[in-house]
């Protein structure tokens, strides 16, 4: 996970939806709208974000649960026993 992987996270968050250009042009993201695109297209592989179409992405419950401390995306496993106990990706191993 990268820095700007985090603000991409709290602005979907916040705003319920984005795109790269909104979250470059309104967000407080100071990368390139490439960047932000590659990055977003990164994170809904990993199952943080999901890509509605036309650009616009949302938050997964994973996505929301790693903003919150409860995912840990080393194991991919929940930290906090609220949510489950179990891996949250399965067969998949590194990091972001």
């Amino acid at each position: 996970m990268t820095l700007v992987d985090d603000r991409i996270l709290e602005y979907i968050r916040e705003y319920g939806s984005g795109s790269p250009t909104e979250m470059k042009r309104e967000g407080p993201i100071h990368y390139s709208r490439q960047q932000v695109h590659r990055r977003c297209k990164r994170l809904t592989e990993e199952g943080l974000l999901k890509h509605l179409g036309n650009g616009i992405y949302v938050i997964t419950d994973e996505g929301t649960a790693y903003l919150d401390g409860e995912l840990d995306t080393q194991s991919w496993t929940y930290i906090s026993s609220e949510k489950s106990t179990g891996d949250c990706k399965s067969g998949t191993e590194g990091s972001v």
